[in-house]
């Protein structure tokens, strides 16, 4: 064969190839196309039941979701390694200036947890904890056996447990105490999956989860092995009836949304995009979610955001 006749079926190959590649880009939009998603823990299980419902409606938009931590979250989606980052915590300044761009799509709240079996439980329960004693555990080290913090003798060493993952449950919780991340004490854990399974398995454990690892989405009550400590919220020593908003999924995420749980570390969950999302496919996704998928959130175990927070955040979407 000749070189000008290989050229030229090199050249009929390419334009093939080429051609192909050009119809199956043309199909994947026809066909809706497809939204990656990473990040935090906490809106992890929502952002899969909104999956799963979104696509009864648009079987033609695939959606890729992955956990693994506000951090990573934030970092994927201003790289643009995905579309949409799940972040569990509060937007800085430093995130926007970078392009973030987001909206608040549903809220929780994180709560301190210990083992069923902790040698003060029945204390715990009756006393709770105040902020100050959640300070000396978590960054001060300043109470370190169990006794100190109920005044009742009790020798058992307190097992602090954090976050080794940039994470919006650390970042919320150590907000409450006045502190940051890096400022909380203890063993390092991955994952809120990771806190609640080190404190199942230590009897003198403490740590922190947002409310969807502390609590069964399905039975709403406290997840076999674990116990959420109440926040004693005026210091008397005791827990009193309006304070008592941990019997359930239901009673605790009701005393979020009328505030009587604090905030932090009640706080609200963001998607985010580096720039208002360009993507139909996302812009769809995100409209669904900020109004229909809406009526999933209580039975998924999270809280609505406000109908004024959903109309301005619709409005940051504009119209297609």
């Amino acid at each position: 064969m000749k070189l000008q006749d290989l050229l030229l079926r090199g050249a009929l190959m390419s334009f093939i190839v080429f051609g192909q590649t050009i119809s199956s880009q043309a199909q994947e939009q026809a066909a809706g196309g497809r939204i990656t998603i990473s990040g935090a823990w906490a809106l992890y299980p929502m952002a899969v039941k909104w999956a799963e419902e979104f696509q009864k409606a648009h079987p033609e938009i695939k959606i890729d979701i992955s956990a693994g931590g506000a951090g990573k979250g934030m970092a994927d989606c201003l790289s643009k390694v995905v579309d949409l980052g799940m972040v569990s915590r509060d937007i800085n300044a430093e995130e926007v200036r970078k392009g973030a761009w987001s909206v608040a799509v549903t809220k929780d709240a994180v709560v301190a947890t210990i083992n069923q079996d902790n040698p003060v439980l029945k204390e715990l329960l009756a006393q709770g904890l105040t902020k100050e004693m959640f300070t000396d555990i978590f960054i001060t080290g300043k109470i370190k056996k169990w006794g100190e913090a109920v005044k009742t003798g009790a020798g058992d060493s307190v097992a602090v447990y954090t976050r080794s993952d940039a994470c919006g449950a650390a970042e919320t919780w150590a907000k409450y105490l006045g502190k940051k991340q890096e400022d909380i004490m203890g063993i390092g854990v991955y994952g809120d999956p990771g806190v609640a399974e080190a404190v199942k398995k230590d009897k003198s454990g403490i740590g922190y989860n947002n409310i969807n690892f502390a609590y069964d989405a399905k039975t709403k009550k406290m997840v076999d092995g674990i116990r959420v400590v109440p926040i004693d919220l005026n210091g008397n020593g005791k827990i009193d009836s309006w304070e008592d908003v941990y019997k359930d999924l239901n009673t605790i995420n009701a005393a979020i949304a009328d505030g009587r749980y604090p905030s932090p570390p009640a706080r609200e969950l963001f998607f985010v995009a580096k720039g208002c999302p360009e993507s139909r496919a996302v812009r769809v996704f995100l409209r669904w979610v900020l109004t229909d998928g809406q009526a999933f959130v209580p039975e998924a175990g999270f809280i609505n955001v406000s109908k004024e927070r959903i109309d301005e955040d619709l409005q940051k979407l504009g119209k297609d």
